[in-house]
């Protein structure tokens, strides 16, 4: 049975529930998921996790994100990027200065507070923004706090008609990069929005892991789709422990494990066995120095 990680450089035009629905039929599974959602315009790095690795998503979700991306200055959309309506006739921004843009950049390094976008995954009451926003319904978000780590211009191109600027962002799970761009045009006094966003790193991966759809296909018909499975373990990024054998069936039982350890009280770690197959998602419980399970594997 299939069972892992597998890295996704997502092609344009595809949502990444598409990519889910693509990759159940070529490796022949149902339980398939996928962490940080990327835009059906956006390409890049996508997760899949295969079977028992979907109860581990939240762990892989909440690392941080490289981005490369290029805004237009101009015009605001709907959307925010290229497939949105405008919500206003072009101005004129030739005046606007490599310079400008960059010494704005700086104002949104670090942590920053953003209003999710109506055309987003997010939920609210149950309800994803986006399925509101296809309603033509607005409604109040609360912003969220986010962390902008880097945000650098990227070397000049050319462009004989329009302002266009391409960035790079290394940035915390929950940053929505179209958000940027228009804050980033409303600093410069211009409306913005996104025409190009590719994912260049989920946490630990990157796009020297990823494999595209149709090399999935290739390697499933060779049998050779385990070249490009990732462990669960080794795609979590948690200090390790690694038990004995009658530590190893406490923890499968539901019960804690004593370690001595200067470990932070709340701190979690992966629990492995001597072949450092992961065990379970362990909580370290420093007042009676105990590793209590969350997360448990059953043995297959």
């Amino acid at each position: 049975m299939l069972e892992g990680i597998l890295i996704i450089d997502k092609p344009q035009g595809m949502t990444s529930h598409d990519v889910v629905d693509r990759a159940r039929k070529i490796l022949k599974l149902r339980r398939i998921g996928h962490t940080g959602t990327l835009d059906p315009f956006a390409t890049g790095v996508l997760i899949l996790c295969l079977n028992r690795a979907t109860r581990f998503a939240r762990f892989l979700a909440a690392d941080e994100k490289e981005y490369l991306a290029s805004m237009r200055l101009g015009y605001s959309t709907d959307t925010g990027d290229l497939t949105g309506n405008p919500l206003s006739s072009p101005v004129d921004t030739r005046h606007i200065t490599r310079a400008a843009v960059a010494e704005v950049l700086g104002h949104f390094r670090g942590r920053i507070e953003q209003i999710p976008p109506m055309y987003s995954a997010k939920k609210i009451a149950g309800v994803k923004l986006y399925e509101l926003a296809r309603r033509g319904l607005e409604i109040e978000r609360a912003p969220v706090a986010v962390e902008i780590k880097k945000l650098e211009l990227c070397e000049p191109e050319l462009h004989f008609s329009e302002t266009i600027f391409s960035f790079h962002a290394v940035c915390s799970t929950g940053t929505y990069i179209r958000s940027l761009a228009e804050d980033i045009g409303k600093a410069l006094g211009v409306g913005a929005h996104l025409i190009k966003l590719q994912r260049l790193r989920s946490g630990l991966f990157d796009l020297r892991r990823a494999i595209t759809i149709e090399k999935m296909l290739e390697l499933m018909g060779s049998g050779e789709i385990e070249t490009s499975i990732i462990s669960i373990s080794d795609g979590i990024a948690l200090e390790e422990l690694l038990l004995s054998g009658e530590e190893k069936q406490d923890i499968l039982h539901g019960r804690a494990v004593k370690r001595q350890g200067d470990w932070l009280n709340g701190c979690q770690a992966k629990i492995c066995d001597s072949n450092r197959n992961l065990i379970a998602i362990a909580e370290f419980d420093a007042e009676k120095h105990l590793w209590r399970p969350r997360i448990v594997l059953s043995e297959v």
